[in-house]
């Protein structure tokens, strides 16, 4: 099965370390219990109880240290991170998200040319560490650009830095924060744009460093903290000019892949919780499962979730093939981040409407998920900044075709090394893609058919009736031209996968129904913009069309899903 089942959690492994590592997180959280989970959450419990049990099985150390840096089954995986990540999720978000911040936290150190600090850090993971990731600032955000926080040069190699950062998770026990700054003098004469930018490394338990408090009322620590004239050496420095700022938004690009795994692990629970609620509640006679409406519920929802995770789990393939002549995971992980993020609040809104009130009680998982689902797609940039990186590919994905290597699936034991060793981050609009046509071209089924029909009318529009220059510069008709886009690839992705995990013709052809419904939703959307002229109106009115209906698919997929019932509960 392709969800998560943690009672009979069958997955193959490359290692026996790996499989070790998952099977020890499970009995972590089962054992702990949910009545425990759900009161620690309640009570807002810093979950000091998990770092222990990392630290013991120096869990942190083996996935997220690079192969050479650390013990010998130590490496970055992407393969064992991303199952890593749906199953903290599954149990909390706030366990994952002490585990997502270190990653973002590690990002500029291990894209360094410090080996002292990357020495230093693999022997703190090895200890139980956790890490930060000083970015962000309360009046900017993450406006790179606008960064205040400052490293005054010295001389001689040292250093004062001052400044504040918020909301930074982990910010109150981090063994080291890579902090990004400018200095007051610049560091890179050689390109006045970036000379002033400079990552460096500091110590939270540090006299200098003061964590104000925490922002959100939660069991995470989401800190603002204030560097009092810090002192810096040339021994904290992780990077400077150029190389500070790629450093930055290729952190970026390889952490947010993470939060579509959360929703996954989120949605997933939620799943199970929901179908054997409703499954075994009687009303007027029947069983809640029995109304035709909450099947469809039901059905949807557990549609979108398989989608959600054959698109991440394809990107993650991209991710561990990426090299300097192919970067197109940079586009698959924004949309992990975007449309997976996003998806995630569907599922959840489609069960909740079958639970009802059930989703508010105190005692269920739901009542966290439901909280907890709104975060992912608003961290690591927004819905909106995402998009809008999306939107660049548009050109070269459609109409600049080239050949690649076919990318199997990719679950061998290696270092993803490429993924600290990018480079420049700029060149977006020379990346290259595969013919989206090859993947569509491979399946003959009633609604994958149907949307190949939407999509060419898309291509129409894009070539006969071409935003002017007003309309590409209005940044929301940009962004629900770009859900339509977003469509296309995240098909494309979850036919490649249909093949590889073996996806019933049946279930694939339903996953098509709902993708056929948005592209018509996202269509009509555009159609009543202000600025959208008559002959974009009278194509985008093509794109409109309803889904094959079957019966017979419906209710092959409808008992898919109702296997679920009682399949899994966690222990009290």
């Amino acid at each position: 099965m392709l969800l998560l089942n943690p009672h009979k959690h069958t997955r193959e492994y490359p290692d026996e370390e790996s499989r070790d590592i998952m099977l020890k997180t499970i009995e972590f959280f089962e054992n702990k219990g949910k009545v425990k989970l759900k009161n620690d959450d309640h009570e807002r419990v810093w979950y000091q109880d998990f770092l222990d049990f990392v630290k013991k099985e120096e869990i942190f150390a083996k996935l997220l240290t690079p192969k050479g840096y650390g013990d010998a089954d130590s490496r970055w995986d992407t393969w064992r991170i991303m199952e890593f990540n749906e199953i903290l999720a599954f149990y909390g978000l706030h366990y994952w998200y002490t585990w997502q911040v270190s990653i973002l936290g590690l990002g500029p150190i291990w894209m360094s040319k410090n080996e002292d600090v990357k020495k230093k850090t693999a022997q703190l993971l090895k200890e139980g560490g956790i890490f930060g990731f000083g970015l962000s600032e309360k009046e900017h955000g993450a406006d790179l650009y606008s960064t205040e926080t400052l490293l005054k040069v010295l001389g001689d190699g040292e250093y004062e830095a001052e400044g504040s950062k918020y909301y930074i998770g982990n910010g109150n026990k981090a063994s080291l924060v890579s902090i990004f700054a400018k200095t007051d003098k610049p560091s890179d004469l050689e390109d006045e744009k970036y000379g002033n930018y400079v990552f460096f490394v500091v110590d939270s338990q540090h006299e200098k460093y003061e964590c104000v408090r925490n922002l959100v009322n939660a069991q995470s620590y989401v800190a603002e903290f204030k560097l009092n004239d810090y002192p810096i050496t040339e021994a904290d420095i992780l990077s400077k000019g150029r190389d500070a700022w790629d450093c930055t938004l290729n952190t970026v690009n390889v952490g947010k892949y993470n939060l579509g795994w959360a929703s996954i692990g989120i949605c997933t629970h939620a799943f199970y919780e929901a179908i054997t609620h409703a499954a075994n509640r009687n009303l007027y006679g029947m069983y809640v499962t029995d109304f035709p409406h909450i099947r469809q519920l039901f059905v949807d929802a557990y549609t979108r979730l398989v989608a959600m995770k054959l698109f991440a789990l394809r990107a993650g393939d991209y991710m561990r093939t990426a090299s300097p002549k192919d970067r197109r995971y940079i586009l698959y992980n924004s949309i992990v981040k975007m449309k997976v993020t996003s998806q995630g609040e569907d599922v959840i809104n489609l069960l909740w409407d079958v639970i009802a009130a059930r989703g508010f009680e105190a005692e269920t998982y739901f009542s966290q998920a439901a909280r907890d689902i709104r975060t992912l797609p608003k961290l690591e940039g927004t819905v909106h900044v995402n998009m809008a990186q999306i939107i660049k590919f548009m050109p070269a994905y459609f109409f600049m075709p080239e050949e690649f290597p076919e990318i199997p699936r990719v679950d061998d034991a290696k270092d993803d090394d490429f993924l600290f060793n990018q480079g420049i981050t700029k060149g977006l609009s020379l990346i290259r893609f595969h013919d989206y046509r090859i993947a569509y071209g491979s399946v003959d089924l009633p609604n994958v058919n149907i949307f190949k029909e939407q999509l060419e009318v898309f291509i129409e529009f894009m070539t006969q009736a071409t935003p002017p220059d007003e309309q590409a510069k209005d940044l929301d008709f940009l962004l629900n031209l770009g859900e339509l886009f977003t469509l296309v690839v995240y098909g494309q992705l979850i036919i490649e996968n249909a093949r590889i995990y073996d996806i019933s013709d049946a279930l694939l052809d339903q996953i098509f129904d709902f993708i056929v419904r948005d592209f018509s939703m996202y269509a009509l959307q555009l159609y009543s913009k202000q600025s959208i002229t008559e002959q974009q109106q009278e194509i985008l009115l093509r794109m409109i069309k309803k889904p094959h209906v079957d019966k017979e698919r419906f209710e092959t997929v409808w008992k898919e899903v109702y296997s679920l019932n009682g399949l899994y509960e966690m222990r009290k």
